[in-house]
């Protein structure tokens, strides 16, 4: 449903992650079509693309996919969605939100200097001693998750909503105009059928 019908390289694909050609409006809009198309209830698309982005707030790199359909099951929301949601966490919002989560993380915990990071703190300080910060990170991801679920969710509802609304209108007016067309081809063979019995001689 998703797929290209010509794949691009790997290197344009990177591009398009990290600098989408469309813009990062068209393509959020190109996203909420998507959606839209989905098979499901406005509920279902909804809840399982606010799965996605909630789960883009924690720290578990790699899983978010995995964690996003995990908990799309449990709460019935739209698997796919739930895939597509995780876009929320890309490459441009990932350190804003971790920024975010671990200062909140060692606020919550209490730890000293919470509103500042640590001198340290530097990926060989990371790779060494990787649970302190994952468990900030962890702590400040879980309410920001909530959040941000409930953010994402009740907007995109309404907007799936509209635009299933929408497309059963189209779709009904195409079957209107197709009918239509029928009709009055069948109308103008009856005529002609008629015209052609007048002419033939008795």
């Amino acid at each position: 449903m998703f797929k290209r019908r010509i794949p691009l390289p790997f290197h344009r694909q990177l591009k398009e992650v990290l600098w989408p050609t469309a813009g990062f409006r068209r393509s959020m809009r190109y996203v909420a079509h998507r959606l839209g198309r989905l098979p499901g209830t406005p509920y279902r698309i909804a809840a399982g693309f606010a799965c996605g982005a909630a789960i883009s707030f924690t720290p578990f790199i790699g899983f978010h996919i995995l964690l996003a359909m995990l908990l799309a099951l449990m709460i019935r929301g739209n698997l796919i969605a739930s895939g597509i949601g995780t876009v929320v966490g890309n490459p441009w919002t990932f350190p804003l939100i971790w920024l975010w989560v671990y200062t909140l993380g060692r606020w919550l915990l209490g730890l000293e200097g919470s509103g500042d990071l640590p001198d340290q703190l530097t990926f060989i300080y990371i790779r060494d001693h990787p649970m302190h910060v994952l468990w900030p990170m962890t702590v400040g991801g879980i309410p920001t998750a909530i959040m941000a679920w409930v953010v994402f969710f009740l907007p995109m509802r309404r907007l799936v909503e509209e635009y299933q609304r929408a497309r059963r209108w189209r779709i009904r007016r195409k079957v209107l105009r197709r009918r239509q067309r029928a009709k009055t081809a069948h109308l103008a063979e009856l005529s002609t059928e008629q015209l052609r019995d007048k002419e033939e001689p008795r």
